[in-house]
């Protein structure tokens, strides 16, 4: 047993050595979020290889969602969640939930790598905004990325937590800003870009992306658009390949989508040579 734990040991450093020193001092973005939180002991492994990541080197930086969360308070509250296009349409009730709901969460993740020695910090207003659809509510769209806060944690070798809440860009009568509800695998993409960080993962709930019952390991920018538009990728899918494919068109290496079900899927995507889930590039290779 000893000798097989040392044989397993030695093969997973030995694959993983190349990727640690690759990815040494590059800005990895990571959407956390969905199921990915649905039990402590899940969260706990996510924000270990969030941690481990640190610690190897590398400068994560994290977006977190809340899907489910918010769903089941809205659900406590007597409100009907509905959905358009995988977006959560918002009223001012529902914001409200949003808003505390995301604090939570924020807290939570920072508690969790405060727990394992890892220095983080709260960053909710660097989304710039404004109104996606009148018909959605105060659902946002991203114009842009105040991304200065967001390098100056780095620098102070802090984590950054991004809650997904957007600041719109016009104040209100009142000199009031509107904050938005914005899709979290939108928000990490612009992130992504703006940083232009090496590496761009979503954590979901499902392998990656399928068709006709076949894991797609690798998947071009034409694809991933043409697969859309035929109904192959659906409902909440949508948003998160759409958020990969801004990703990789403007500026980022590679974006992943990754079962975060899956303890350490994370790890695995990085560190190893088989990889994980569905890689999103331009050519497809």
């Amino acid at each position: 047993m000893k000798e097989q734990l040392v044989e397993k040991a030695t093969e997973f450093l030995e694959e993983a050595l190349p990727y640690i020193q690759r990815f040494k001092d590059k800005i990895v973005v990571v959407k956390y979020g969905g199921k990915a939180m649905r039990s402590e002991e899940l969260k706990k492994a996510v924000i270990t290889d969030i941690a481990l990541l640190k610690y190897f080197g590398v400068k994560p930086v994290i977006i977190h969602g809340g899907g489910p969360e918010i769903t089941k308070e809205m659900e406590l509250a007597g409100l009907k969640p509905v959905f358009v296009n995988g977006l959560r349409v918002t009223d001012d009730a529902t914001m409200k939930i949003v808003q505390k709901i995301f604090k939570n969460i924020n807290a939570e993740i920072r508690e969790n790598l405060w727990q394992l020695n890892v220095a983080s910090v709260e960053i909710n207003d660097c989304l710039i905004s404004r109104l996606r659809d009148k018909n959605l509510g105060l659902v946002g769209e991203v114009i842009g990325v105040d991304k200065e806060k967001i390098i100056e944690a780095i620098a102070k070798d802090k984590i950054p937590v991004i809650s997904s809440i957007g600041i719109g860009v016009c104040d209100d009568d009142n000199g009031k800003k509107t904050i938005y509800n914005i899709n979290a695998d939108t928000s990490a993409a612009k992130i992504a870009v703006s940083l232009n960080a090496e590496k761009f993962t979503i954590l979901t709930d499902v392998d990656g992306v399928n068709k006709n019952g076949e894991l797609l390991s690798h998947l071009s920018l034409s694809d991933a658009r043409k697969y859309i538009e035929e109904g192959i990728i659906t409902e909440g899918m949508i948003p998160k390949v759409k958020a990969c494919i801004e990703a990789v068109e403007h500026g980022c290496k590679k974006a992943h989508l990754i079962n975060g079900t899956i303890f350490h899927s994370l790890l695995f995507e990085i560190f190893t040579h088989e990889g994980i889930g569905t890689e999103i590039v331009k050519n497809g290779h």
